[in-house]
């Protein structure tokens, strides 16, 4: 098959309807997705990765209450023009960069019936032919290469649906999506076993999804003829375990890079961290700061 029957991948869905109950009473009145790690939302971070690896177009399956989302993806014409007036280009540069990063549109999710379900109020958006990038709201990457763009190379290669991967501590993996299958190389999974949410002495693996995938038509196709999986939700990893046992492939590609999980506080005060060491404002002062806590200083 030659390459050029497959379309190159420019579009992403990023699931953003979850009520962030792990963050109240912040998240009482905006979206966990929304909170900000140093001076960024959680959010912009994921929809500047997916542009970083030739993105092009960002759909959102939004649920109540997250209006906040599209208007930070929007143009704002009175703060642009109160930065005008106050001659504070710098920040009118980064504001306006904001709406132009790639094509915004905005599906509902009405009701919460799971991952598998939120996708699914999207597939009218993606063509019969084209493959998409999936990056659910709490999974940042710090890497070289972005990890999206990591996963579109794995498509590129196998043409089949890709899973990203990590390890975890054996304890972790009934967090999360754990697969079962055999190394192809270096940092590729055939993968063929897929079990969400494990006990630990039950887990295939310890090399579990933190969020971000490849999926292909016939996903969406598996999807809508799931009523319900397993936990009464049609979920993604349900749907996985169904092509696995029709025979049909599924790929992982072990992602390079630092995993900043910000669904929890402890992850979310890490990610924080990590980046604000990095942020050419506060870097500095930060470290000082952080290593006075480790000498004792008071402050």
């Amino acid at each position: 098959m030659h390459n050029s029957e497959f379309p190159k991948i420019k579009k992403a869905i990023l699931p953003v309807a979850g009520f962030g109950t792990r963050f109240l009473p912040a998240t009482k009145a905006q979206p966990k997705e929304m909170l900000p790690v140093v001076d960024k939302p959680v959010v912009q971070y994921l929809v500047e990765e997916a542009v970083a690896s030739g993105i092009e177009e960002i759909i959102f399956v939004t649920g109540r209450g997250k209006r906040a989302i599209e208007d930070h993806f929007d143009v704002s014409y009175e703060l642009e023009d109160t930065l005008v007036e106050k001659n504070k280009q710098d920040l009118l540069e980064i504001v306006k960069g904001i709406s132009g990063l790639a094509k915004f549109s905005y599906v509902r999710q009405p009701v919460p019936l799971g991952d598998g379900h939120a996708l699914l109020q999207a597939a009218h958006l993606v063509d019969d032919d084209e493959a998409v990038l999936v990056i659910f709201g709490d999974c940042i990457y710090d890497s070289e290469v972005p990890a999206a763009k990591q996963l579109i190379e794995a498509y590129e290669k196998y043409h089949a649906p890709i899973v990203g991967l990590t390890e975890v501590e054996r304890s972790e993996v009934s967090k999360f999506g754990v697969i079962a299958g055999e190394k192809e190389g270096e940092s590729d999974w055939k993968i063929s076993g897929f079990v969400e949410k494990p006990k630990p002495e039950e887990a295939p693996s310890n090399v579990v999804a933190p969020g971000k995938y490849i999926i292909t038509h016939e996903v969406f196709e598996v999807l809508k003829g799931m009523d319900s999986g397993k936990s009464g939700e049609i979920r993604l990893a349900d749907a996985f375990d169904i092509m696995l046992r029709s025979g049909r492939p599924l790929y992982g590609r072990t992602l390079e890079g630092e995993w900043l999980d910000t669904g929890d506080k402890f992850n979310f005060l890490r990610a924080t961290i990590h980046f604000g060491l990095k942020h050419p404002e506060v870097g500095e002062k930060l470290r000082k700061y952080l290593n006075g806590l480790m000498c004792g200083h008071k402050f």
